[in-house]
């Protein structure tokens, strides 16, 4: 299968897309359908942000899913604590991992950062094992950067 993905272009996009408009609801919904749209072999794309210590759902674009994550737990909640991405060859391997679409083989999640505070994370899942490289961890954080710089502009304000 062919993943390969150009994230230079997609991240020009992005920013296109996200400079002119202050709503950050808007701005996380068109960020996420962007992903969806133009990266290959994935099955649910979303965010999720901090509300306490749990991450609660957020604009997405696939089958419905777990709604409350604990940090910590899972993929999406160890990325949240450490405040690092995480890409997962085979979810099912993951100690503790949280199956929402038993469809999904493998996952990235990169955590949306503003300075030191942690906002959320995006997550990025695919029914290809292995199916996320370097390439696209390295993509994907670029994008995130976007992001999180549109929200810096609407005053650091998140869904």
């Amino acid at each position: 299968m062919n993943n390969e993905t150009d994230y230079e272009l997609l991240a020009k996009q992005a920013e296109v897309l996200l400079s002119d408009e202050p709503d950050p609801l808007a701005n996380t919904a068109n960020f996420v359908a962007l992903i969806n749209e133009y990266v290959s072999n994935i099955n649910w794309v979303g965010v999720y942000v901090l509300r306490g210590n749990e991450l609660v759902l957020g604009p997405f674009q696939g089958k419905p899913a777990c709604v409350h994550i604990p940090l910590g737990k899972g993929v999406c909640g160890t990325a949240a604590q450490n405040k690092k991405t995480l890409r997962v060859a085979d979810v099912h391997a993951f100690k503790g991992h949280i199956a929402c679409d038993t469809a999904s083989n493998s996952e990235l999640v990169v955590p949306l950062i503003s300075g030191e505070r942690l906002l959320g994370v995006l997550d990025v899942d695919s029914p290809q094992h292995d199916r996320f490289s370097a390439a696209d961890q390295a993509g994907l954080e670029a994008l995130c950067t976007v992001f999180i710089r549109a929200l810096q502009a609407s005053g650091n304000k998140f869904i």
